[in-house]
């Protein structure tokens, strides 16, 4: 969170059910599981609120307990480009955190969302001294790694339909976004800001991804039918 930032002044300890929800916290032995949950903070953040500002030094790790946020930049030219979404159970600006170098990303709330935090300090010294914690970043690293390989096969994607599918599978990786199941609670509208789609196109790409059996539209979400199908998906 941003340091001296509202977000921060709303932080609060993370309460019995939040630390439940933390899969990385689950494999750590006792004593450090104890001194990282009361090192955790927790906070609400509004929608077009930010707690990562490019340029700005790294203060925590990140974790989102609920709501839905996206990784993006502003352009030379005033506009913006939407990296990823990042909905509940996602931990993400780990290599920032290694290498200890300023952003190169915002990060900000698409709804009214909560966040985690774990202080940098402590997220380096659990990298010093739990075998379990390295291994769950490494993990991270790993799968994010292979996200990011298949973003930019989707960037080259211009079918909406595609470009819907690749993202929407993204949102549904159990490793990177394990508390999203098989119901990802998004709307038309904030799909549209991430794949960089109008609602009206974003609308069209979901029917004709339902008509494929891949995903069925509910209220509140869209639910995956077929998540190896919706990867591999391509218009015939």
């Amino acid at each position: 969170m941003l340091i001296n930032s509202p977000v921060l002044e709303r932080a609060r300890p993370a309460s019995d059910s939040e630390l439940a929800g933390i899969p990385w916290l689950r494999v750590l032995p006792e004593a450090d599981r104890e001194q990282a949950a009361r090192a955790m903070r927790v906070a609400p953040v509004r929608p077009g609120e930010r707690i990562v500002r490019f340029g700005r030094p790294p203060t925590f790790w990140f974790g989102v307990v609920d709501g839905l946020l996206k990784m993006s930049n502003d352009t030379a030219a005033g506009g913006t480009i939407t990296y990823t979404g990042i909905p509940p159970g996602a931990w993400f600006g780990e290599g920032t955190l290694l290498k200890r170098e300023p952003y190169r990303y915002n990060i900000e709330a698409l709804r009214s969302s909560v966040v985690a935090g774990l202080p940098i300090e402590d997220f380096h010294n659990l990298l010093d001294s739990s075998i379990p914690f390295n291994r769950s970043v490494m993990n991270l690293l790993n799968e994010r790694l292979g996200q990011f390989i298949a973003a930019r096969e989707i960037d080259r994607q211009t079918d909406p339909e595609s470009r819907v599918a690749g993202s929407l599978a993204q949102l549904f990786h159990p490793v990177l976004y394990p508390g999203v199941g098989s119901l990802l609670r998004i709307t038309q509208q904030e799909l549209g800001y991430l794949v960089g789609l109008s609602r009206q196109r974003v609308n069209e790409a979901l029917a004709a991804l339902a008509r494929h059996g891949l995903i069925r539209v509910e209220y509140g979400g869209v639910r995956v039918l077929d998540l190896p199908g919706l990867r591999a998906f391509r218009p015939r």
